[in-house]
């Protein structure tokens, strides 16, 4: 059985220690998105890492210490008051990969607690099929994937792109996403 990780790197190594962890055979996940860059004489589009010193591994128990082999890793993320790696469920993964995959605007990560949002689903755009909560910032109304020990995805989203989803795990869902991250 395989689960998600979340390992601290050096910062500035997360594209090569990626690359090398890749070449150890062990599935790795980068949150990059793609961005235009303006400068006085030129654009150039570029990668952004959306989650600085994050690298995400999917490894088996027997696999675990493998990428604490490499010297840019550092360790992995507990929880607070707990020694073993916080496991970030595959669902979540899968929300947070599909997100970045297909979002044409940037993803951003929020690290401070936000308020439970309506449970929705995306119905139109690049995102359509997406389910997570609606949520407004600073007076915009955003697509929200909640990831138990980082925080919150969000992504702008127009209010007429998403349809409400109703569902009675939902509030057992909300309490279930409060433990915060030790950093």
């Amino acid at each position: 059985m395989k689960y998600w990780l979340a390992a601290y790197v050096r910062l500035h190594h997360e594209k090569k220690t990626r690359d090398r962890i890749n070449a150890m055979g062990i599935e790795c996940f980068l949150p990059i998105q793609e961005e235009i860059h303006q400068w006085s004489d030129r654009r150039k589009k570029v990668e952004r890492v959306v989650i600085p010193m994050i690298l995400f591994v999917r490894v088996s128990p027997e696999e675990r210490s493998l990428p604490l082999t490499l010297s840019s890793v550092s360790r992995y993320m507990v929880l607070r008051g707990e020694s073993t790696p916080a496991i970030i469920p595959d669902k979540q993964m899968e929300k947070f990969k599909f997100m970045l995959d297909y979002s044409k605007d940037a993803v951003e990560l929020s690290t401070t607690p936000l308020a439970p949002g309506e449970l929705v689903k995306v119905i139109k755009g690049p995102l359509t099929g997406l389910e997570g909560e609606l949520v407004m910032v600073d007076g915009k109304s955003k697509v929200a994937i909640r990831l138990d020990i980082l925080g919150c995805a969000q992504v702008d989203m127009p209010a007429g792109f998403v349809e409400k989803v109703t569902t009675k795990c939902h509030k057992k869902r909300m309490k279930s996403s409060t433990n915060q991250p030790s950093l």
